[in-house]
């Protein structure tokens, strides 16, 4: 198999905050198009549009 050379890299040593920031944004993202979507389907529902 080959060798595989990462010179000075750490697991675990990589600075993830931007990566968790736009993660957190996603969700948020993901929940409100979500909850959103739920109350048109409502609507449309309850109206009989």
């Amino acid at each position: 198999m080959a060798e595989h050379n990462h010179g000075d890299y750490q697991a675990g040593s990589m600075d993830i905050r931007a990566q968790e920031k736009t993660f957190a944004g996603f969700i948020g993202l993901v929940k409100w198009s979500l909850v959103a979507i739920i109350v048109a389907l409502v609507f449309v529902g309850l109206s009989g549009a």
